[in-house]
């Protein structure tokens, strides 16, 4: 079921469009009461975390975290569109106060996926009061991102009879998120059985938050360590009641909240290009605005506006998915991540050099968000990471499928194309054929033993299946005459050529760069993947990029 499809069902999960708009209008109100731009640059130059307006924003004049939880247990029952929305927004006020609150979610997600009902009712209970921050502490000093790695321990405590009436942690963890603040925290340790997740509250005896590291960026969150020393923890905080199932646990979170880091950066990253096109407009250098000018808007803004407005396309795609009832959407998570963040950063960095010195003064914000947004490129699995992920599942689906998988793809962009040859549906459909031929090359050959070769592909996967959201997003808003459709369009354009330039150049640096094969087996190849075709796919590339500065600064 595609998630065009999916968008005029009524049976999605979350709140409807005009529920989610108030609530969104909550947090603009909260922005203005709160959180105005000289707070926000205080507490970044002052490294201060704000647990007073983290709780005044989860108490009950406000309650956003009501968002993420079920009605069940006092929430709003939110669906992932709801909250990626929320989590954008926030970061776009702030992306250290947005970390704080996307920990709290984090942190819960896991009772709503994996806890018994008596544990769901008593910890998101908690949470709906509002009177509980929450983290969510799995990442360890020696371990990071490998989880199978986990070395804090849970030894079971057993009374006269042999029954199971708790057990005692002992070990550390890592860039915890809240973790100083938190009133109670998911953690995952190594019981006999394997991983599994405990429910750890604040002020149990020998569980010790560490000094608040010194960050380079969202300095208005707190991130700390922690020590658990000998803590005993009673069986029913056993999550899920099973030992053993907290990699499973952790994975069923994954598809989620990884598209939430991916909204955390696309809000950054639109805040950074906001700044970037009202300073544009007003400064004038040689006698015109730089907003007049290509070599500013055409390096500096275009080509982000279309990244972020990409990115979206595929992160409200797979929210929709979610919501729809999907449950194994781990890659698209990655994707959605590593996509989502490196152009959040490529934006930022960009943005610092499109303000010039000003870019570098805090009070202009851009160096705040740039400094603020890396870390959306390495937590919850770094963007290596997530190559590593996308290569590795996607290269094992094409060949299972016998290239099925993108040959569908393909397909879909030739209808697309047939009906609204304008999106840029074609170059679409020839890009996916060309990634199709390009792992199966690398299939055949072997060369999925090398990791560069499966970072190409992963960047490949992951442009091919950004572009195709955009591109059914740009049909999707023909059909239904959105005054949005002209702009989606041509951007849809101007990101399929990028797609298609992405792909033949990794294509050749594939099959030149191993050194294994002749000049007659690029020349077949290249001929495969139809690489003067990609190449040529940028034809009219400047005049498109000229029509969506128009629009981008009022002129259209």
């Amino acid at each position: 079921m595609s998630a065009d499809s999916k968008e005029t069902n009524h049976d999605l999960a979350g709140l409807d469009k005009e529920s989610r708009q108030m609530v969104l209008e909550t947090l603009h109100q909260v922005r203005d009461r709160l959180l105005p731009k000289e707070k926000i640059l205080e507490l970044d130059q002052q490294a201060e975390f704000p647990e007073e307006i983290i709780r005044e924003m989860m108490g009950p004049d406000i309650g956003l975290q009501l968002l993420f939880i079920p009605e069940k247990y006092g929430g709003m029952g939110g669906g992932a569109r709801d909250t990626c929305a929320l989590t954008k927004e926030m970061a776009k006020i702030c992306l250290g106060v947005a970390t704080a609150f996307f920990a709290i979610h984090l942190g819960a997600d896991p009772i709503i996926f994996a806890g018994t009902e008596e544990q769901k009712e008593k910890w998101l209970g908690k949470i709906a009061e509002g009177n509980s921050l929450v983290a969510y502490a799995v990442t360890e000093p020696d371990a990071g991102s490998n989880l199978a790695a986990l070395k804090t321990k849970a030894e079971p405590v057993k009374d006269e009879n042999g029954q199971i009436t708790g057990y005692i942690l002992n070990g550390s963890k890592q860039f915890i998120s809240n973790g100083g603040y938190a009133d109670f925290l998911t953690l995952l340790a190594r019981t006999p059985e394997g991983p599994s997740f405990f429910m750890v509250e604040k002020g149990m005896e020998g569980f010790h938050p560490g000094k608040p590291e010194h960050k380079h960026g969202i300095r208005a969150s707190n991130t700390a360590p922690l020590t658990l020393t000998n803590v005993f923890v009673p069986s029913e905080n056993l999550l899920g009641g099973v030992p053993g199932k907290g990699l499973k646990q952790a994975s069923m979170v994954f598809g989620h909240t990884r598209l939430m880091v991916a909204s955390l950066g696309i809000g950054a990253g639109e805040a950074a290009l906001d700044i970037v096109i009202n300073y544009a407009k007003e400064r004038v250098q040689f006698g015109s605005s730089l907003s007049e000018k290509q070599g500013y808007t055409h390096k500096f803004v275009v080509p982000n506006a279309v990244r972020l407005e990409a990115a979206t396309a595929y992160t409200d795609e797979q929210a929709t998915r979610l919501d729809a009832g999907e449950k194994d959407l781990q890659v698209e998570g990655s994707i959605a991540k590593y996509f989502g963040t490196e152009t959040a950063n490529k934006t930022a960095d960009d943005a610092i050099s499109a303000l010039g010195g000003y870019g570098y003064m805090a009070e202009y914000e851009v160096e705040k968000i740039k400094r603020d947004v890396k870390i959306t490129c390495i937590y919850e699995g770094t963007s290596e990471i997530q190559q590593s992920i996308i290569s590795m599942f996607r290269w094992r689906t094409t060949v299972k499928s016998k290239g099925e998988f993108y040959e569908l793809m393909a397909e879909e962009m030739d209808t697309i194309n047939s009906s609204f040859s304008e999106t840029g549906g074609a170059i679409y459909a020839m890009a996916a054929r060309a990634l199709n031929q390009m792992i199966l090359f690398a299939h055949r050959h072997k060369l999925t033993k090398q990791q560069h070769i499966m970072f190409c592909l992963a960047d490949m996967m992951t442009h091919v299946e950004v572009g195709l959201a955009m591109g059914r997003k740009a049909k999707r808003l023909l059909e239904q005459a959105s005054p949005m459709a002209k702009k989606i369009v041509i951007m849809s354009r101007i990101f399929a050529r990028e797609v298609a330039n992405l792909v033949a150049r990794n294509a050749i640096v594939i099959a030149m760069g191993s050194g294994l094969f002749d000049e007659q087996t690029v020349s077949e190849l290249k001929k495969t993947i139809d690489y003067d075709g990609l190449v040529a796919s940028c034809g009219g590339l400047i005049q498109d990029m000229d029509a969506v500065a128009d629009i981008l600064f009022g002129r259209a």
